[in-house]
């Protein structure tokens, strides 16, 4: 089996792959004539230019899914470049007093969103204001895959996910044979060791020698490392774990147990 990081790998080339023929498809979509007119020149032949059209994504319609894996793997990779990106996509928190070409954004794009003054209908801003951010995203995806090439790129996130994946097949396995409380132990020692990396990542201080996986919850929401809504998510898994540990008059269920190994997995897999 392939480690994490070559899958991190192999799917990052994919996106960019994917990126650079969705830069193509907006341009296509956005400023026909223009992007026609440059592809005319560029193959000097009709019949590869309609081939070239004809095998284009849809940009509106492939963007989203782009864009959300895009996401994950710079929130994993390039931390600290995740709000640049969002931004390029998402409309700004605060309302827009109007509509221009330095603060249209592919969200507007998407909504086929056109803005006219007077009643000869002259144009403001159009879709096509929203291909520079979209250059920027797909800079921003290539910008991770140099990451891989440094020296500075530290791999021992990556190689500690491919054992958490690892040890969460094993709960998954031990769950399937009746092993309920075996599952739940590991699965809880998985969360716990995540979330110590999370605060190692974040320069989080931890002052118990052994602290809890409550201990570390509260330890990032009270540094704004993770949402509310996280922190209750956290907590449940918690509680299942403890009823593995420590409660020996109440025997977990497999439920239980399915529904604490699940949420492991998408914490390690969303929370850095």
């Amino acid at each position: 089996m392939s480690s994490n990081l070559e899958k991190y790998k192999n799917d990052l080339k994919e996106l960019i792959s994917k990126g650079e023929k969705l830069q193509n498809a907006m341009q296509a979509e956005f400023m026909p004539e223009r992007f026609r007119e440059a592809l005319e020149k560029a193959l000097k032949d009709e019949k590869k230019v309609t081939k070239f059209l004809k095998e284009l994504p849809s940009f509106t319609s492939d963007y989203q899914s782009w864009y959300s894996e895009s996401l994950v793997l710079i929130k994993l990779l390039i931390p600290d470049r995740v709000d640049d990106f969002i931004d390029h996509y998402k409309k700004p928190k605060t309302k827009r007093k109007d509509i221009t070409y330095e603060n249209y954004v592919i969200e507007d794009a998407l909504q086929g969103l056109h803005i006219t003054r007077g009643w000869e209908k002259e144009k403001v801003v159009g879709t096509d204001a929203a291909i520079p951010h979209f250059s920027q995203q797909l800079n921003i995806l290539k910008s991770a895959e140099r990451r891989f090439e440094s020296s500075l790129f530290d791999i021992k996130q990556l190689v500690q996910a491919d054992l958490f994946d690892s040890e969460l097949d094993s709960a998954k396995e031990l769950n399937k044979k009746g092993f309920a409380r075996g599952a739940g132990a590991v699965a809880g020692v998985v969360l716990e060791k995540h979330l110590a990396q999370v605060c190692d990542n974040h320069n989080l201080k931890i002052t118990k020698k052994n602290p809890t996986i409550n201990d570390l919850n509260q330890i990032l929401k009270d540094a704004e490392v993770t949402e509310v809504k996280d922190w209750r998510f956290i907590q449940r898994l918690a509680d299942l774990r403890n009823l593995c540990d420590h409660d020996k008059k109440t025997e977990p269920k497999h439920e239980d147990i399915d529904e604490l190994i699940e949420g492991v997995e998408k914490i390690s897999k969303t929370i850095f």
